[in-house]
């Protein structure tokens, strides 16, 4: 199931067809394919948009990680 929680998309081929997906919607290969070649300044622009977005989510159903989550 694709949430389209993130807003960074990226255009992937799946079963023949391109599709735009989030990245926390992508499988670990596609995200893989995606990451391949980026710089550093690429990627740390990735993790604050993937923090920020955490953080909203959140922030809006008023949630966070258990201490212990065994």
């Amino acid at each position: 199931m694709n949430r389209n929680l993130d807003g960074v998309y990226f255009r992937v081929e799946r079963s023949g067809a391109w599709e735009n997906v989030c990245f926390s919607d992508l499988s670990e290969n596609e995200m893989d394919t995606v990451l391949a070649g980026k710089d550093t300044k690429w990627l740390i622009s990735l993790c604050k948009i993937l923090g920020t977005k955490i953080k909203y989510i959140g922030n809006q159903f008023d949630i966070m990680a258990a201490d212990n989550p065994e």
